[in-house]
């Protein structure tokens, strides 16, 4: 009887921050984290797009008497990009709200990340989606861009 000997060699999969998820916009601000969260909530207004829900973890973590640096993920969108979405592909509705995730660094800026929406709408093959998603991509380095630039 003859054997063979089989090798296996496990494969380890991970990325870096350089390698991140394509269309991923990573910024770091000069500001002091608090200042850019509340610039954030004031860009989303000035932008005209709705704060559909705010997740503050810091606040969420002092509730219950633990400290941690500055983390919240801000989630918007517009009711209009709502209905545009699901009138021509409702699977598309998923990707909404859109997040843009801000983090305290350790020297207390912030860092700001999201991936751009016509990145996130790209895999929905109707041009009306698409079409969404190329309209929020200004609007999304515009919110984030004021943000930053509070300080």
């Amino acid at each position: 009887m003859r054997r063979v000997l089989v090798l296996v060699f496990p494969v380890l999969l991970c990325w870096s921050p350089g390698e991140a998820q394509e269309g991923r916009v990573t910024l770091v601000s000069r500001a002091p984290f608090p200042k850019v969260a509340e610039a954030m909530k004031q860009a989303v207004a000035a932008k005209k797009m709705v704060l559909v829900c705010h997740a503050n973890a810091q606040a969420g973590a002092a509730a219950r008497g633990v400290a941690i640096k500055g983390n919240q993920v801000f989630m918007v969108f517009r009711n209009d990009l709502a209905v545009r979405l699901i009138a021509a592909d409702p699977r598309a509705a998923y990707e909404a709200p859109i997040r843009i995730y801000l983090y305290e660094n350790p020297d207390g800026t912030a860092t700001v990340t999201y991936v751009r929406p016509s990145t996130l709408l790209a895999p929905y093959n109707h041009p009306d989606v698409r079409a969404v998603g190329t309209e929020l991509d200004p609007i999304l380095k515009g919110i984030v861009d004021q943000a930053l630039a509070a300080g």
